[in-house]
């Protein structure tokens, strides 16, 4: 067993050269954004005041941590660092990055490119990404395919797997998140109200799945046992150290997702259409 740990990805050399690269365009996409935002039209900084932007170079910040951050080298290690990792590219970083309503601030930083968003292809291409049956769809296959031990020792065994693993978490995430933070120029497909049931039923695969990893009695990827004992945890303490905090980060997320849209529904001004209808 010990002989394998060398093979494992972050043992790697070019593993430092790819988080550079990761890093260089999290900051390109930053400097862009903010490029964009400062060149907006007054009218349009009331609609993306400065705090969304903040928003959205918080979400950068916390994906840079998930993947290109030293702290990023530890989920070879523990599977609670690699659970880490997953929450943030999959339950914190795509609502704040959504929250920064991207999409103004990049048509006017980049050079012209506003007739993409007039082409039919796109039109339909983000009717069908931006359905809420399969923002969830996704997400919740993302979420069960990267946990099934085979596929998990192979993102650990293969650099190439493991970015694919961060971009398929990532971008899983920010089509979960579409519906729900709804960025410019999406539009609601389903009734508000049905977000609170779309949040409740994501919760489910993320029960279960944590559930397993917590009360199971047996290491469900036996890759960590040839990792050296860190923080002080055996193995089977780690994975279930592991469950718990995917078990409590989405429950409180989704939690104060639900609640923020809850008083949303409810708030006089939408009383009051409700009312008017």
């Amino acid at each position: 067993m010990p002989a394998a740990m060398p093979n494992l990805v972050h043992a790697a050399p070019e593993s430092w050269e790819l988080m550079f690269s990761l890093t260089l365009i999290l900051v390109l996409m930053a400097v862009v954004y903010l490029r964009g935002w400062r060149r907006l039209p007054s009218a349009y900084l009331n609609f993306i005041p400065a705090w969304r932007a903040a928003s959205f170079c918080l979400g950068l910040f916390l994906t840079w941590v998930a993947v290109a951050s030293p702290i990023s080298s530890f989920d070879g290690r523990m599977l609670t660092a690699h659970m880490i990792q997953h929450l943030l590219l999959m339950t914190f970083a795509p609502p704040l990055i959504w929250l920064g309503a991207p999409m103004m601030p990049f048509l006017y930083g980049l050079p012209p490119t506003g007739f993409v968003f007039r082409l039919p292809l796109t039109r339909q291409v983000g009717k069908l990404l931006g359905h809420p049956v399969f923002c969830w769809l996704a997400a919740a296959a993302a979420l069960v395919m990267w946990h099934v031990p085979a596929l998990l020792s192979l993102g650990m065994k293969s650099q190439g797997w493991h970015l694919t693993e961060h971009v398929t978490f990532l971008a899983s995430g920010l089509l979960f998140w579409w519906p729900v933070v709804r960025p410019w120029p999406s539009v609601s497909r389903w009734p508000p109200w049905s977000m609170l049931l779309y949040l409740f039923l994501a919760t489910l695969p993320c029960d279960v799945l944590s559930g397993l990893l917590v009360f199971s009695d047996r290491i469900a990827y036996p890759i960590y046992l040839c990792m050296p004992q860190t923080a002080g945890l055996s193995v089977l303490e780690d994975q279930q150290c592991a469950g718990a905090l995917m078990w409590t980060c989405v429950t409180v997320v989704f939690l104060v997702a639900g609640t923020v849209l809850s008083m949303h529904l409810l708030s006089p001004q939408k009383c009051r259409d409700v009312v008017e209808v």
